[in-house]
């Protein structure tokens, strides 16, 4: 398949039908509660907690493609500025809302999911969601774009807070407990993705 033709290939959701504004608001605002969804499976940690987020993002920038991820994504950070309790609870089980938000030490983290879920977006417009292989790596670049939005923040709010910001303590606290469960994740998603276009390609025939 040239890039010509792949650049035009659907996404899962155009096979599932948004093929219209109403449908596609529709997997939007379904995405928006996955995502939401996630944060709250979660294990309560300091700075950055372990949630099911970043697997719901690739979910759902491999779903939607590059501008309706963007939208849900966007939307989702947005809604929690705006007071709702959509992010993960804090420790004491809390939830962090309105501008307090954009001091949160995962703010980065928050930023990098819209910035991946365009990048997934764009992997899933050049069809590779549906080979396992370039699935995972797709997966992979996309919490490479996580962490690179992320730890800078997290260095940032560190040193405003007057904490150690060296890149040693960085990415122990924000990169290193992480790594496994990404991987998992990533794996998970590299495998559900192509899966669920082998379905619908087998009914379509």
């Amino acid at each position: 398949m040239s890039n010509s033709l792949a650049l035009r290939s659907p996404v899962l959701v155009d096979r599932l039908g948004a093929r219209n504004v109403a449908v596609s608001a529709i997997y939007i605002v379904l995405s928006i509660a996955l995502i939401a969804g996630a944060a709250q499976i979660q294990i309560p940690m300091w700075p950055v907690p372990i949630t099911g987020q970043t697997f719901a993002v690739l979910l759902v920038g491999a779903s939607l493609g590059p501008i309706r991820a963007a939208i849900a994504t966007s939307a989702y950070l947005l809604l929690a500025v705006a007071g709702l309790p959509v992010l993960a609870a804090q420790a004491d089980g809390s939830h962090t809302t309105g501008l307090a938000v954009l001091a949160l030490p995962t703010l980065g983290y928050l930023v990098g999911f819209i910035v991946a879920s365009v990048a997934l977006g764009w992997f899933a417009k050049l069809a590779w969601d549906r080979k396992v292989l370039k699935a995972v790596v797709s997966f992979l670049v996309a919490e490479v774009i996580i962490y690179a939005c992320g730890l800078p923040v997290l260095a940032a709010f560190f040193a405003a807070n007057g904490l150690p910001a060296d890149a040693g303590t960085v990415f122990s606290l924000g990169l290193v407990p992480f790594i496994v469960g990404d991987l998992i994740k990533a794996l998970l998603a590299g495998a559900l993705l192509p899966l669920t276009w082998k379905l619908l390609n087998s009914k379509a025939s």
